[in-house]
């Protein structure tokens, strides 16, 4: 697909990592499809900045196995790699399992609350067929344990791991499967507010590696 047409999306102010998510997503969506090349003054002229922030960018994605690049040839939307995927699942799922182990004995009131939001907007999103929408409200979900866990180690590890992932996760939310997704989060949420942190830790863990797979119940 062709890059987008410049239209303001940013400022020359932009965030590095506002610069990264912008590419990130455009792979993960498709709108930058595997193999495609991509063209750093092409880039400029889309996201409105310099040089400097696409690179930046762009190493980063290398290092998350989205891009590949080819020195002194070209940079290229990595295809997609259903082994790197199913590593970038098992490593997700152990970290958002650990977090949830942690996390539960501290999580408060409004943080379970938060937590019933999410799932409620996840919920509406998927009704509605909006994919972006449901990854927004599913990051939601996660991240009210992962900020509970305290451990710093594991949105960093999320952060490398995640991106490959990601692909596989806009599909999924595409589909009807994703539903069961709901109730997998539910159902978190109500062993979480007992205090039954092995049981919430586990449930998390399989909801992550049933991704992409037909629910069996």
């Amino acid at each position: 697909m062709p890059t987008p047409l410049p239209h303001g999306i940013h400022k020359r102010s932009l965030l590095r990592n506002d610069v990264y998510q912008s590419i990130r997503d455009a792979i993960i969506d498709g709108t930058f499809a595997p193999g495609e090349r991509l063209r750093d003054p092409e880039l400029e002229a889309w996201l409105g900045v310099s040089r400097t922030p696409i690179r930046e960018a762009l190493l980063r994605l290398e290092r998350a196995g989205l891009i590949v690049s080819q020195p002194g040839r070209a940079t290229i939307v990595a295809p997609e790699d259903p082994a790197a995927t199913s590593n970038a699942r098992q490593v997700v799922a152990a970290m958002h399992e650990l977090a949830a182990r942690l996390a539960v004995p501290l999580l408060v009131p409004d943080q379970l609350s938060a937590m019933v939001v999410a799932n409620a907007d996840f919920s509406a999103a998927l009704e509605a067929d909006d994919v972006d929408a449901a990854l927004a409200a599913d990051d939601q979900f996660h991240a009210v344990v992962v900020d509970a866990s305290g451990n710093a180690m594991i949105p960093v590890v999320l952060e490398q791991a995640m991106p490959v992932l990601r692909r596989s996760e806009f599909q999924h939310f595409s589909t009807d499967a994703a539903r069961h997704s709901v109730t997998v989060h539910a159902q978190i949420i109500k062993l979480a507010s007992i205090g039954d942190a092995d049981g919430a830790a586990l449930a998390t863990r399989d909801n992550w590696l049933s991704l992409g797979a037909e629910p069996s119940i």
